[in-house]
């Protein structure tokens, strides 16, 4: 939902503040006038650009490209009038949201053109007027054309991760629609021949039970043997949906950061295959949740996952330039789920956040592979 204050571009690197003062600069400059017809058609031409911005702000289709092109005439008449160049400056913003590539392409130079070619011809009228604020038309010109391929690269990249996003949430579904596959099926094979052979043998011994109480027991004695060996594989089917194998998530997290366009360096020093299961479990439900707050939230382009072994200790260490995954750790459940997760097994976490970049950092006791070997 758009409101109001929208129209003020955001994630431009500029205070919403020195918007504002952008839109009040002009009537300083068209008051330097001392002609009323002047500061008269100023004003009316000031209110104009706000009310054709107001509507291309609000409008689709065609309707956008009719009011850009008259944006940028208001933008050449205060110009070179009044020298007033800054309202360039929001008509880049707004050339950066065009979806259409060849539209963006068009309005683009359109406006680069343009504003250049009156700030040039404003020199050639009223050379002090823009003398004097030289730095500043500088920083316009550049403005005009950083800001819309900043601002249209970005869009492209929500875009992005919106589609990553998605096709994950799929993937997901369809992983757990598979999985539910694969246990009705291991339902089926392990327990139906089971239970068809305990429901056999107990008709059986019902009606052996009173002709041969011996071949009776004996079929009792395999209807236990059988339930005993159901309940076993039952639980081995159980352990092995609740077992997270660290080798199949750091293949996982590999696919992902490929599929997000993160550059990922993967340093295993230690044989993952002989690793205790709850270590093993614990460590990779850590990895999943720190990696998909790298793709979700960092807008990282690099990140190092390690993972090493000394005499003392297990360490895992995800590392990326981005920023702002701190943030969301702390906020939602990834960080407080995590140290719950190590807590079992007397695990540490450390996180460290700074310009370069933020890092998770997992260790767990060797001790407790030695008390399970034992």
């Amino acid at each position: 939902m758009r409101h109001w204050y929208h129209i003020f571009p955001r994630n431009t690197g500029l205070s919403l503040y020195i918007w504002i003062i952008f839109c009040v600069l002009p009537f300083y400059f068209i008051f330097r006038s001392t002609s009323l017809w002047e500061i008269g058609f100023g004003v009316a031409v000031t209110l104009l650009f706000f009310a054709v911005y107001w509507f291309t702000f609000t409008s689709h289709g065609p309707l956008v490209y009719i009011g850009l092109s008259i944006e940028f005439l208001i933008n050449v008449v205060m110009t070179i009038l009044f020298g007033y160049v800054y309202y360039a400056l929001f008509t880049a913003f707004f050339v950066g949201n065009i979806r259409s590539k060849s539209g963006f392409i068009t309005m683009y130079v359109l406006h680069l053109v343009t504003t250049v070619g009156a700030i040039t011809a404003g020199f050639f009228l009223d050379y002090t007027l823009f003398l004097n604020q030289l730095p500043f038309l500088i920083m316009t010109v550049l403005g005009v054309i950083l800001l819309p391929i900043n601002r249209y690269n970005r869009l492209k990249q929500e875009e992005l991760e919106v589609k990553l996003e998605d096709a994950n949430r799929k993937i997901a579904e369809l992983a757990i629609v598979e999985e539910r596959n694969r246990i009705a099926r291991d339902l089926h094979d392990t327990l139906g021949q089971r239970l068809s052979m305990i429901g056999l043998k107990s008709e059986l011994a019902a009606k052996l039970i009173e002709k041969d109480g011996n071949a009776a027991r004996k079929e009792l004695e395999d209807i236990q043997s059988t339930s005993r060996q159901a309940l076993k594989e039952v639980r081995e089917m159980v352990s092995n949906m609740k077992n997270i194998r660290l080798a199949e998530e750091l293949d996982h997290v590999k696919q992902l950061m490929e599929a997000a366009q993160i550059k990922h360096d993967m340093r295993v020093e230690i044989d993952v295959t002989h690793m205790p299961i709850l270590i093993e479990s614990v460590l990779s439900m850590c990895l999943k949740e720190a990696v998909t707050n790298v793709v979700k939230h960092s807008q990282a382009e690099r990140c190092t996952v390690q993972l090493t072994e000394t005499a003392q200790e297990i360490s895992l260490l995800v590392e990326d330039n981005g920023f702002g995954v701190s943030g969301m750790l702390e906020a939602g459940n990834g960080l407080q789920g995590m140290r719950e997760r190590l807590s079992f097994i007397n695990g540490t976490l450390d996180i460290s956040d700074s310009p370069e970049g933020f890092k998770v950092e997992i260790t767990v006791p060797i001790v407790l592979r030695q008390i399970e070997e034992g």
